[in-house]
């Protein structure tokens, strides 16, 4: 019997992640594209999604109120900003809506909030969609094993300039792993390269360099450095289709679970947790 088609909602869906999202949902026969919603006064209200894509008229028309829309879409794909994702995280918890979460700059009590709001309802929520950066992580924890207690650590972010959280969400994410595995309490061995103003480098710290210029998409860069030799684990995405496929496979994998509450990032749909 062949499985229901998924209805996806998508968040700020005039950005630049926005517009790849709908491309690739149009793209994706097991999706449907449900709603696009905007943000408040846009001029692109009451438009045809076609329109803002370059694509035929599709008949659905951007909104700026999720509550007109609430009966049109399943899962809500959010790739905005903190305040409107805790806004959206709400609106889907108290309508019982699956919810794919690639924004990142949250503190600590607001990730508790999506645990808790994860007993109702499924929740994926990952730092980077993409297939690659899931896989670099891996490298880096199997790599820590191995050469963590004895290297300088670095890790090397560049992304656009318009990028506001520094450093990256999987910057974060790639030292939180390290840190893991070397049983270090990760807020005391972080440090960026613009506080070490002293010499010989600090022993025991995760270094992180953060660059933002141009329209780079995003590149992450692991140095592990001994005496001797390094090792380099680098990944770079020169296309947000990247985030929008891992996001559509997210939702996908969501429905073909038939989880219906749960918080999982993508090591958990790309069932990379044992390796």
């Amino acid at each position: 019997m062949m499985q229901k088609k998924i209805r996806i909602a998508i968040v700020g869906a005039d950005g630049r992640m926005g517009r790849q999202l709908i491309k690739a949902v149009i793209q994706t026969p097991e999706i449907i594209l449900g709603a696009a919603i905007v943000k408040k006064n846009s001029s692109l209200i009451g438009c045809d999604i076609g329109d803002l894509i370059g694509y035929a008229k599709s008949g659905i028309t951007i909104t700026d109120n999720i509550n007109q829309i609430v009966s049109d879409f399943d899962t809500l794909i959010d790739f905005t900003h903190p305040a409107g994702t805790l806004k959206y995280l709400n609106f889907c918890y108290k309508n019982k809506k699956a919810m794919i979460i690639g924004t990142t700059g949250f503190d600590h009590k607001e990730l508790e909030i999506f645990k808790s709001a994860a007993k109702e309802i499924a929740i994926v929520h990952s730092a980077n969609f993409s297939i690659g950066a899931n896989i670099i992580l891996k490298l880096a924890e199997k790599v820590t094993k191995i050469i963590g207690e004895h290297a300088d650590i670095d890790i090397l972010e560049k992304h656009h300039r318009e990028k506001i959280d520094s450093p990256s969400g999987t910057a974060l994410e790639i030292g939180k792993t390290i840190a893991k595995v070397m049983n270090w309490d990760f807020s005391q061995h972080i440090i960026s390269s613009t506080d070490q103003l002293i010499t010989p480098r600090l022993r025991k710290k995760i270094h992180f360099t953060a660059l933002r210029y141009g329209d780079i998409v995003g590149e992450h860069k692991i140095i592990f450095s001994d005496i001797g030799e390094c090792i380099e684990i680098n990944h770079k995405v020169s296309n947000r289709l990247a985030f929008a496929q891992g996001a559509l496979k997210a939702a996908l994998w969501l429905r073909n679970n038939k989880y219906k509450s749960g918080y999982f990032n993508m090591i958990d749909v790309l069932n990379l947790s044992n390796i």
